[in-house]
């Protein structure tokens, strides 16, 4: 009897033990965190970042790292706000599912049935797309597609949605995926038509106040206005940290106009590991959270060659995959001078939100992925140096062509006088940019029409080649051709492809 009781006991305290171990903060995120981050930072150019670590019910790690503006240097801390991007899109799916479990709409009714004329590319298509088609990114287009005129554009959120139809897809209905924002606009448009409130007043409602977030903007009108504020940057092209403008992305709102720091996201985070509930008190009910995280599409199932992944799939704004034997639910969030992540893996009561302010780098992700691997156990690689060498080596050939490009401006005259390329120039799905002489008469300049303040420079380089330069560096620099057969023709323009794989040919009226 006594043995047994002994026997009991053991185990009772090995498994106080276990429970103790596994409980405990890792040493990587006590002891090297900090170190790792700012070395990190310096290595890919990061001029600020946030991070938030919430484990088993409580914040175990919030802080800021750098400054969010290089001539005041005014430091980063966790209330500083960023432009969070594509994380808004599961405020968008959580607020829709919120919606069918008040029985006020459900996610498989046909889009039509909220939006009127809403038509895609395919008939077929059109007759057949829901809701939940949209929020998982499966109608068909290509990744960004359309996105250059949507983003930054004058379009209201009306006429985006008009504009879908012009979307010729590439891929097959439900079982391509495709990342689409045009889609999530549509999706959070039907909030208006079931509530009677925009999607913005809707989710600052039903989601933001309840969860007490109280420095979350759904919209980035204003941003520059508001106190303790990051500014967004970038080193693409050129190699150094370069400031940006402010992107103004209301028109795709539901899809990626949120502002918020890491103290809020913190707050979101715990209310997702807690099945809905923050503090003991309940925000959302479980079934409302559990919907957004059913795979609607599946993005892959191979093994990954450098992660411990087998399967990527989407639900309702959130990507899903198997990290190391847990289930991880994740997004990230790109716009001009930020890129961002939120992370959350329910079986381990841990969540992860990192905030940067330079859109070209991966260590944001490559920390995301050092921070589960102190949790989950995974053998220690420095995720952020494997993939330094590449981005640099990619970098460093960047800036090579741009000086390549450049150097070739010699004032060389075109093979036409200047006059035989102004003019107006459409593309059915852009609509209409200007080519006009610049005033020195050296070069020509572009007007977007389609965009506020975007225009960019065309100056001739050889071989019927011009370089193209946009006012907006992240946008990109090109050599693009006039193609011309007697007189001119069209000219086809591309941009960064962190915006939209696509060239678009614009015909000369």
């Amino acid at each position: 009897m006594i043995k047994t009781l002994l026997l009991l006991f053991s185990v009772f305290m090995v498994s106080i033990c276990l429970r103790a171990q596994t409980s405990a903060t890792p040493a990587f995120i006590s002891d090297s965190l900090n170190k790792y981050i700012e070395q990190g930072m310096k290595d890919w150019n990061i001029p600020g970042l946030a991070i938030a670590i919430v484990k088993d019910g409580k914040v175990v790690l919030m802080k800021g790292f750098g400054v969010r503006d290089i001539e005041s240097k005014e430091p980063i801390d966790e209330n500083t706000l960023f432009m969070i991007a594509s994380n808004s899109k599961l405020f968008t799916g959580t607020a829709l599912s919120q919606l069918e479990y008040n029985n006020k709409l459900n996610l498989n009714d046909l889009a039509s049935k909220y939006i009127n004329g809403y038509a895609l590319y395919d008939k077929n298509t059109s007759d057949l797309v829901t809701i939940r088609d949209l929020l998982s990114h499966r109608i068909g287009t290509k990744t960004f597609q359309g996105d250059f005129i949507f983003w930054n554009g004058k379009l209201s959120r009306g006429e985006i949605m008009n504009k879908m139809k012009l979307l010729k897809p590439s891929g097959i209905f439900r079982q391509s995926f495709g990342y689409c924002n045009s889609c999530f606009l549509t999706a959070g448009e039907v909030i208006p038509v079931v509530t009677g409130k925009p999607w913005e007043v809707y989710v600052y409602d039903s989601i933001i106040l309840p969860l007490g977030l109280t420095n979350t903007h759904m919209l980035s009108q204003g941003f520059i206005q508001r106190n303790n504020v990051s500014k967004p940057y970038t080193t693409l092209y050129t190699g150094k940290v370069t400031e940006l403008p402010y992107d103004q992305v209301d028109n795709l709102g539901p899809a990626g106009s949120m502002v918020s720091n890491v103290n809020d996201l913190s707050k979101w985070l715990l209310m997702q590991l807690d099945s809905g509930r923050l503090n003991g008190n309940r925000i959302l009910a479980w079934d409302v959270l559990r919907k957004t995280r059913d795979m609607n599409i599946a993005i892959s199932s191979r093994k990954s060659n450098t992660l411990p992944i087998h399967y990527t799939g989407y639900g309702l704004g959130v990507f899903m995959n198997d990290y190391a034997g847990k289930q991880v639910f994740y997004h990230t969030g790109g716009a001009f001078g930020f890129v961002t992540n939120t992370c959350f893996v329910p079986e381990e009561k841990l969540g992860i939100v990192i905030l940067t302010n330079n859109d070209n780098q991966n260590f944001f992700e490559a920390l995301r992925y050092q921070v589960l691997d102190a949790y989950l156990n995974v053998p220690y690689v420095n995720r952020s140096k494997n993939s330094l060498a590449g981005f640099n080596k990619e970098m460093v050939s960047t800036v090579s062509e741009t000086a390549t490009m450049k150097s070739r401006v010699k004032s060389i005259p075109p093979p036409l006088a200047l006059n035989n390329y102004t003019g107006i120039y459409k593309n059915e799905l852009y609509g209409n940019i200007e080519i006009i002489k610049d005033k020195s008469g050296k070069f020509l300049n572009i007007d977007f029409k389609g965009h506020n303040k975007l225009k960019a420079t065309l100056e001739y380089m050889d071989n019927n080649e011009w370089l193209l330069t946009y006012n907006n560096i992240a946008y990109g620099i090109f050599p693009v051709k006039f193609k011309s057969n007697g007189g001119v023709q069209s000219i086809e323009i591309s941009v960064n492809d962190f915006l939209d794989y696509d060239t678009y040919t614009f015909f000369k009226n």
